[in-house]
Order: structure tokens, then C-alpha cells, then sequence
């Protein structure tokens, strides 16, 4: 079961991944070639629909070329 915690946090976390992503100039099917995820699941987490692990999530940074992020 989500909370609206969860769901806040996935929206944040795709939010930035969207601007990272718009600053590197790539598209949604670049940066999942990347990062070796699907192009549809990497959509989803934009979206604040999916829930990455830990290891895709530092892919699609690397891919991203984003060293960190603050936490709000």
C-alpha cells in the first residue's frame, strides 16, 4: 500500500531525473540505452510511476551524468 509520501517522492524523483535529463540534452530512449533499462520503464519513473532499485537508479544517474541530488 502507497502513501502519499511515497507517491510525493516518486513524483519528485522523476521531476528531476526530467530536468537532468532535458540539461543533457538526451531523450527518454537515450538515457534508457544508457543506463540498460527498458525506455517504457524509465517513462514511468518520470512519471512517479515506477519504484526503481537502487542499482537502476545509479544507472539512469550515471547515464544522466548527475553525481547527487538534494533530498527537499
Amino acid at each position: 500500500m502507497k502513501t502519499d509520501n511515497t507517491e510525493i517522492i516518486r513524483k519528485d524523483l522523476g521531476e528531476r531525473l526530467r530536468k537532468a535529463r532535458g540539461k543533457a540534452k538526451l531523450t527518454q530512449i537515450e538515457v534508457a540505452a544508457l543506463a540498460g533499462v527498458d525506455a517504457n520503464y524509465y517513462a514511468r519513473i518520470e512519471r512517479g510511476k515506477g519504484n526503481p532499485s537502487f542499482e537502476k537508479l545509479h544507472s539512469i544517474m550515471k547515464a544522466l551524468k548527475m553525481e547527487s541530488f538534494k533530498i527537499k
